[in-house]
């Protein structure tokens, strides 16, 4: 993972180093997105969510590209 300060880093970073960009998640999301997939990691009965579980957590964090669907193929 990395972190850069702008949409317009991430484009120069992929650009120098030819790589095709990919969805770009916010610091805010990235939280939610932390705080939803281990919530329960401490609990006994604590598992991995399935792919709908998955695919309601990046929704409701605004993360609805083909790229956050647990079953695609593309990463467009």
């Amino acid at each position: 993972m990395l972190f850069f300060r702008s949409e317009e880093r991430v484009r120069e970073w992929c650009r120098a180093q030819g790589y095709p960009m990919r969805p770009l998640v916010r610091m805010d999301q990235l939280w939610g997105l932390a705080e939803a997939w281990y919530a329960t990691r401490l609990e006994p009965t604590s598992r991995r969510p399935q792919p709908s579980e998955m695919r309601e957590i990046f929704a409701g964090l605004g993360l609805s590209s083909v790229f956050w669907d647990p079953q695609s193929d593309t990463f467009d």
